[in-house]
């Protein structure tokens, strides 16, 4: 298992968790079809699969958040957006990427070497003071302003 769910930062808001562990479930399906790719069009397409499904999972996710940012009024909004849409950015180049040049290394690299640690980063900072947000409407920047 390339991610465990409860090494993962918890957030005030239980529907930002619960999310969190389906994408955690979705990244940990996808990490075992890498490992047991074996060049063949059936592996390659179990990976093509999976990978979709994370994508469209990701953009939902991501949409729910910047919604409920918005309604909420939440000042760091353009941020925690354009964090988003760097790192959906970076999922669809990878996966055009291994659709064009069935790389196997490089989906391992960025599976092993910059997703765990985005996705911790990403929580433990920009969810946690986003969900903070949702529960109590306290800014984190000081009078409203960031």
């Amino acid at each position: 298992m390339l991610i465990e769910y409860d090494e993962i930062p918890q957030v005030e808001m239980d529907f930002m968790n619960e999310v969190h562990k389906e994408d955690v479930d979705i990244i940990n399906s996808i990490f075992e079809q890498i490992l047991a790719y074996d060049g063949s069009e059936k592996s390659a397409a179990a990976i093509d699969e999976l990978y979709t499904q994370w994508i469209d999972h990701t953009v939902n996710h991501f949409q729910n958040e910047e919604i409920k940012m918005q309604e909420m009024h939440f000042p760091p909004y353009l941020a925690h957006k354009g964090e988003h849409d760097r790192a959906l950015q970076e999922m669809r180049d990878l996966f055009s990427h291994w659709k064009q040049h069935r790389d196997i290394k490089a989906l391992k690299i960025y599976f092993i070497e910059t997703l765990p640690a985005w996705l911790h980063n990403h929580i433990s900072t920009m969810d946690t003071v986003t969900a903070r947000f949702f529960a109590t409407g306290q800014s984190p920047c000081g009078g409203g302003v960031c």
